[in-house]
């Protein structure tokens, strides 16, 4: 695997080709702008809490009574003892595909479908290869179900704050009555433990599969900043589709939120998509794979 600093070299010469494009008028697609695929996909249809099925609606309801500040530092103090298993990250797409997300009320898919349909979508127009492999990636914390979690509520779903006021931006909101977090004098405040514009690398997010993987992957990788920042944010509905939490951002954040943007669809809107074939595309994106991971990885 190369090194982060080679990675950046070639970043850096990738971007200089670019560059030489655009004064030919040949441009390739740059990884922000916006994206073609879902142009006509009807988008309402998508998200649809208020009419998703029950299983969907206690998978919240369990989330938002169990996540609470005492839970999660000490979740992260158990990750930092402990390597789960050593694998490289096909091994890992397959070992996913015995998961449905029990929060998702868009898709019944098997993840490592919902994977390659994220990763051909980035694909299909024409996005930088480490934006088509962080799509491939991006829900690989899901592991954590098989690694000894206490369900599901820890592993997928939306993510938000804790160690402060529950917004009412999340879904489901009156559902965290029953976290003992929100009755807390200091956890129930608007800024609880923070400081105003903080910053996100400050404040504690819900534990579950985009910390876990971020966490993961950013010293065992060769992705850029934007990449992580798509896998580490891309469940925070709350902050980068409904605006909340902006009073505990700082500027630097800004970079993490344009990412995650630009990510955003293809996660959300490929799950129509028409399916894909794992074996038929494998070799493609193994290819892409030692690019930028090593051929194992400690989990």
């Amino acid at each position: 695997m190369p090194s982060v600093a080679e990675a950046k070299a070639f970043d850096a010469v990738s971007d200089a080709v670019d560059e030489v494009n655009v004064l030919k008028g040949k441009a390739t697609p740059s990884w922000d702008d916006e994206s073609v695929f879902d142009k006509g996909k009807e988008k309402d249809n998508f998200r649809q809490y208020d009419e998703a099925c029950d299983r969907v609606k206690e998978f919240y309801r369990e989330q938002h009574e169990k996540q609470t500040v005492a839970y999660n530092l000490r979740v992260r103090e158990e990750f930092k003892r402990t390597v789960r298993a050593r694998m490289g990250i096909w091994e890992a797409m397959e070992k996913l595909s015995e998961l449905v997300d029990d929060s998702d009320p868009d898709t019944t898919v098997s993840q490592i479908e919902h994977l390659l349909q994220t990763a051909e979508a980035i694909r299909r127009d024409g996005k930088p290869e480490w934006m088509q492999v962080t799509g491939l990636v991006h829900d690989l914390g899901k592991l954590l179900f098989f690694f000894g979690s206490q369900g599901q509520w820890d592993v997928v779903g939306d993510t938000f704050v804790v160690g402060c006021k529950f917004s009412e931006k999340i879904v489901y909101p009156e559902t965290f009555e029953n976290n003992p977090d929100s009755k807390d004098p200091v956890y129930s405040t608007e800024y609880g433990v923070y400081k105003p514009n903080c910053g996100l690398d400050n404040v504690l997010l819900s534990w579950g599969h985009d910390e876990y993987l971020y966490n993961v992957l950013k010293n065992q990788c060769c992705l850029p900043e934007a990449g992580l920042h798509m896998i580490r944010y891309h469940s925070f509905y709350p902050l980068h589709r409904e605006g909340a939490y902006s009073h505990l951002c700082n500027e630097a954040d800004k970079k993490a939120l344009a990412a995650v943007r630009a990510f955003n669809p293809y996660d959300l809107y490929s799950k129509s998509d028409e399916p894909v074939d794992p074996k038929k595309l494998k070799p493609y994106y193994q290819g892409l794979i030692a690019k930028f991971f090593p051929p194992v990885l400690d989990w």
